[in-house]
């Protein structure tokens, strides 16, 4: 039989565990962890680094039943090297000594419950997820690392979240570094912050304290989507209807950490139903009423929709590039329109079209632009009442609903 590997955790402010580490004959561990233990004198040391030969001293040691303690910050099972030691040792093998999570620490600083929060890591991960997650919800924390930290944040968020405030916490635990500052997007993105930091709170102050809730971290999904029209303020019926929403929601799969765009977005129902799904949303309309009627829808909902005003293609210059694009107006610069936000889009665009002769032209932009394309006509009949307590059907104005999808390419660049 093979020993177990005692995985302690801390870093937060709990104290290292000398009767575990006592006749440790393996140690491994972040070098500030390592040079902070009472190790024994005889126990060999692993720096980790690269995490794949050190999982390999690792099985070597507990192989043959010698004592191995793996360091880690805070609770090394919360985004922390259980999982990947789990992965190669199962997890009967473990014995986990948790300490408080750098996250738990960061909200105990200041003061508030995160059962509301959602935690995002963008330690070897790309950034764009956290950030968009930070536009979506008023409560997030964020796991940092190299080229993935607070300054970075920052600009990413700057200009375009006035809203939030970042808490920076770094050394946590530390009785003499640690410190926790609060600021804006754009005094984080002017610093340099060093290697010390432990988690970054992004937080809509005024939304601080959310309901209380059932399930912690990530928020349930809407009970319904496609609203009806009136679940949304808009101007003489210029509103995608909800059976063309339906379909376009099912195509656009708006999910958290995802960056959608609505281009001519009216009313902004598609945009406000994206960011009920999770997603964080631009919304880009032309004309001043139209767009605080998207802000005030958004505000109706209670979500987050950025909103731009200006006419594509040139508004949607200097935007992040999005996962999935709605296209709900364009007129003649519909090609125009639809080939700029192709070549932007990473994984879907989706295009509503009344007149019929546009849909050439529509397709022909996404598929030069290397998308797969399908679509459909919807047309629709509404149950109505009639005199005498019948009912007759109503039919709706016909919509061509086009999408596109882009074919995903392996990192060997073999379409999959």
């Amino acid at each position: 039989m093979t020993s177990k590997i005692t995985v302690v955790g801390t870093g937060t402010g709990a104290a290292y565990d000398g009767e575990v580490l006592r006749g440790a004959e393996l140690v491994v561990g972040g070098r500030r962890h390592l040079d902070a233990a009472p190790l024994p004198e005889t126990a060999e040391r692993v720096v980790l680094g690269p995490l794949a030969p050190a999982l390999d001293v690792i099985e070597e040691y507990a192989g043959k039943e010698r004592r191995v303690v793996v360091l880690a910050s805070g609770d090394p099972g919360f985004f922390g090297i259980v999982r990947a030691l789990a992965e190669r040792f199962g997890s009967g093998r473990l014995d986990v000594r948790p300490g408080v999570s750098s996250v738990a620490a960061a909200f105990a600083r200041i003061g508030l419950p995160w059962d509301d929060a959602v935690v995002v890591s963008a330690h070897g991960r790309e950034l764009r997820t956290a950030v968009n997650v930070c536009r979506a919800r008023p409560k997030v924390a964020v796991l940092t690392g190299p080229g993935a930290g607070p300054a970075e944040l920052g600009a990413a968020l700057a200009g375009t979240c006035g809203d939030r405030v970042l808490v920076v916490a770094s050394a946590l635990g530390d009785p003499e570094r640690e410190r926790v500052e609060r600021v804006t997007p754009d005094e984080a993105a002017a610093r340099d912050w060093g290697p010390a930091v432990s988690v970054v709170v992004c937080l809509d102050e005024a939304r601080a304290l959310g309901p209380v809730r059932t399930v912690a971290g990530v928020p349930d999904r809407p009970g319904g989507w496609a609203l009806d029209e009136d679940a949304f303020a808009h101007r003489d019926s210029m509103i995608t209807k909800f059976e063309v929403r339906a379909l376009a929601l099912a195509r656009l799969g708006p999910r958290l950490g995802d960056l959608v765009w609505d281009v001519g977005a009216g009313s902004g129902s598609v945009a406000v139903e994206c960011a009920r799904l999770g997603a964080a949303v631009v919304a880009v309309e032309k004309t001043a009423d139209g767009a605080e009627r998207v802000r005030a829808n958004a505000r109706a909902h209670d979500v987050d929709v950025r909103v731009v005003r200006g006419a594509a293609p040139s508004a949607l210059d200097g935007l992040d590039d999005p996962d999935a694009v709605f296209v709900g107006g364009g007129g003649a610069d519909l090609p125009a329109i639809v080939g700029a936000c192709a070549r932007r889009a990473r994984r879907t665009v989706v295009v509503a079209m009344a007149a019929l002769d546009r849909v050439p032209a529509a397709r022909a932009a996404l598929t030069s632009a290397g998308f797969e394309c399908d679509g459909v006509l919807l047309q629709s009949s509404r149950l109505a009442p009639l005199p005498g307590d019948v009912t007759r059907l109503a039919a709706t104005n016909p919509v061509f609903l086009l999408w596109g999808v882009r074919t995903p390419v392996s990192d060997e660049g073999v379409v999959q």
